[in-house]
Parts: structure tokens; C-alpha cells; sequence
């Protein structure tokens, strides 16, 4: 098996023909992508990639999703926490950071995910109807006394 680095999917993915360095490294990534028995993608990577997607090709989160659906669909291609992403993409779809989206899918075992990030990320999970409710604290739990019953008082 080898593991792939978030620049040789980015290279697969992404025709770039105004950056020579990417047309002369895309044809390997594809024969990587294409010939290969087995590959692994860390959930790092998948991280980045999206950031990379996002940030410097500007893709919007339909085109994300459809990268990471054909990733995951290859056979040969071990997603590391691939149920994990599936379950994050239509949370992106809906406008959810993809972080914030994996963090979620993956507190799945939690009662509730805490974050001081109120405006984009508890807000946005409120409004999507999380599973898992994201709580703004608003007190520190246990160190002054204050009761559990304090924190998300924001949220609500």
C-alpha cells in the first residue's frame, strides 16, 4: 500500500494548465491514481485537500463533494475515516466549514461538542439540525463552581 500526500490527488484532481510544474506533474498523478493496487489517504490529507480545493482553486462545495465522492468510490483507495468524511460532505454541501463537519462526524459518541465558534460553527450546526448539538460554554466548567446547567446558556 502507499500512502499519497494531499498534492498528488490535488495534481489528479485539478487540470492546471497555467502552472507548468502541475502539467508535468499531472500526468504522474494520474498514472499513481490509475496504476496503482493500493493507496492510502490519511484523514489529514483529506483535510488539506479540501483547503487546497477551496482556497487556492477556488472550487465551490459541490465541486468538493464530488472530488471526495469519487475518492471514496475508488476500490483501490483506502479513505483513513472514510465513513467518517461521507458523513461530513452533505453537512459541507449544506454550508458547513468541512473541519467543523468532521469534527461533528466525529463526535458522533458525544452528547455534545463544545466551541467558543458561536456565529459559524454552533450556529450553522443548529440551523442544519446536528445529531450533535454544538454548545457555546459560557462558564468554566467545575473551576469556579459554576453548575453544567451554565454552560450553552449562549446557545440557546
Amino acid at each position: 500500500m502507499i500512502a499519497l500526500d494531499t498534492n498528488v490527488l490535488a495534481r489528479f484532481y485539478v487540470d492546471d494548465p497555467g502552472d507548468p510544474e502541475a502539467v508535468r506533474q499531472r500526468p504522474i498523478a494520474r498514472a499513481i491514481m490509475t496504476q496503482s493496487a493500493s493507496l492510502f489517504v490519511p484523514l489529514t490529507v483529506t483535510l488539506e485537500l479540501e483547503w487546497v480545493l477551496r482556497a487556492f482553486y477556488r472550487f465551490e462545495a459541490a465541486q468538493v463533494a464530488r472530488v471526495f465522492e469519487h475518492l471514496l468510490g475508488l476500490g483501490h483507495v483506502n479513505t483513513e475515516d472514510s465513513e467518517r468524511i461521507a458523513t461530513a460532505l452533505p453537512l459541507t454541501a449544506s454550508g458547513m466549514d468541512f473541519a467543523d463537519a468532521l469534527h461533528l462526524a466525529g463526535s458522533g459518541h458525544c452528547e455534545a461538542l463544545y466551541s467558543f465558534d458561536d456565529r459559524r460553527f454552533a450556529h450553522r450546526a443548529r440551523r442544519l439540525g446536528s445529531a450533535i448539538p454544538v454548545v457555546v460554554p459560557t462558564t468554566r466548567e467545575g473551576a469556579d463552581g459554576g453548575s453544567s446547567a451554565d454552560l450553552g446558556a449562549a446557545d440557546e
